[in-house]
C-alpha cells in the first residue's frame, strides 16, 4: 500500500488486512511486546487543522514502532506562506520517509501524493477522514464480530466523517443509513456509489434511519472551519441528536460511536454518551492501533 488518501482507494481485502495488523499491534502493546517495525524511519506530520487524537496517536504510534515523528505546523512551513504544495512535496520527500497531513482540501493531499515520492497519509480533510473510520471499523469488529450484514446508522451533518463511514461500511458489507437535514447530505457521488454497491439509505427521518441499527454514529453539528455557522446549525440540527428515542428504535444491544470531541446535549445527550462511554473511548484508543497498522503498511515491509 503506497498511500492512504481515501477509503475509496482500498479494497475490502486491504481494509481487513489493516484491521488484522491493528489487532495484532494492539495485543502486543497491551502485553509489553516491542514491535519496532519502523526503526530509523521518520514521519512528517503537517497540521493545517489542529488536533488532539490525530497528533498524539501518530506521534505515539511512530515511537512505538521505533521511528520518529516531526510536528510540522503550517505556520512554521513555507506552505503556510504560499509555497506550492508540489514543491513542498518534492522537498520533504528528500528528508522524510512519509507524510501525514491534516488539512482542508482533499486536492492538497492528492497533490502531495502526485508530486512527492514517499507515502502520504490523509489525517483528515473536509472531504474524508479515513484514519478515523478505520478505527471505527476496528472498534465495531471488536464489539460486534463479523460486520457483514450489520446495520450502521449515522445521524447529523453529511460531512467528511459521513462520507468515509458510508464508504467503509459498504465496503465491509454493512447496511448503511444516514439521517441528515435537507441540504446537508453527504457527497452526491459517494451516495450514488453506495446505492450501486450496497444497501444504503439517506433520509431526513431520524427514526427511520436508526430503526434496527447495530451501531449508531454522530459527530458535531459544526466542524472545524464552520464556527461562524455554529448558531445557525444549532437551529437546523436541533432534532438530529442521539437520545433515548433513537436508542429505543435501534437494536437492544446497539453500540454508539462518536469521533470526538463531543458536545453533550447537542448531537448526543450526556445520558447516552455516558452509557456508551466505554465503546466511544475504545474507538478513540483504536486510532493509535489502526494508524500504526497504516504506518506499517505504507512505510514498512508488510
Amino acid at each position: 500500500m503506497k498511500h492512504l488518501l481515501k477509503l475509496m482507494d482500498l479494497s475490502k481485502k486491504e481494509i481487513i488486512e489493516i484491521l488484522n495488523i491493528a489487532d495484532q499491534l494492539k495485543y502486543e502493546k497491551k502485553h509489553g511486546i516491542e514491535h519496532h517495525l519502523l526503526k530509523g524511519k521518520t514521519l512528517g506530520m503537517i497540521f493545517e487543522k489542529s488536533s488532539t487524537r490525530t497528533r498524539v496517536s501518530f506521534e505515539v504510534g511512530m515511537y512505538d514502532l521505533g521511528g520518529n515523528a516531526l510536528f510540522l505546523s503550517s505556520r512554521d512551513l513555507q506552505i503556510g506562506r504560499g509555497e506550492p504544495v508540489e514543491d513542498t512535496a518534492r522537498v520533504l520527500s528528500r528528508y522524510l520517509d512519509g507524510i501525514m497531513i491534516r488539512t482542508f482540501a482533499q486536492a492538497e493531499v492528492e497533490a502531495l501524493a502526485e508530486y512527492g515520492s514517499i507515502p502520504i497519509i490523509n489525517g483528515l480533510t473536509d472531504y474524508c477522514h479515513p484514519c478515523q473510520v478505520l478505527a471505527d471499523l476496528m472498534t465495531m469488529r471488536e464489539h460486534k464480530g463479523n460486520l457483514e450484514g450489520k446495520k450502521m446508522c449515522y445521524i447529523g451533518d453529511g460531512n467528511n466523517m459521513t462520507n468515509s463511514l458510508i464508504v467503509g461500511g459498504i465496503k465491509m458489507g454493512m447496511k448503511v443509513s444516514v439521517a441528515c437535514p435537507k441540504g446537508y447530505e453527504p457527497d452526491a457521488d459517494i451516495m450514488n456509489w453506495a446505492s450501486e454497491n450496497g444497501e444504503f439509505l439517506c433520509t431526513d427521518n431520524i427514526l427511520e434511519a436508526a430503526a434496527d441499527a447495530d451501531v449508531l454514529f454522530t459527530d458535531v453539528w459544526a466542524s472545524m472551519g464552520q464556527e461562524s455557522e455554529a448558531e445557525e446549525r444549532r437551529k437546523i440540527f436541533k432534532n438530529y441528536q442521539i437520545n433515548d428515542s433513537v436508542i429505543d428504535v435501534a437494536k437492544s444491544d446497539v453500540m454508539v460511536q462518536h469521533c470526538l470531541p463531543a458536545h453533550r446535549e447537542e448531537e448526543i445527550t450526556a445520558k447516552v454518551f455516558e452509557a456508551h462511554a466505554d465503546e466511544i473511548f475504545d474507538e478513540a484508543e483504536n486510532r493509535l492501533h489502526v494508524q500504526k497498522a497504516v504506518l506499517v503498511k505504507c512505510l514498512g515491509d508488510k
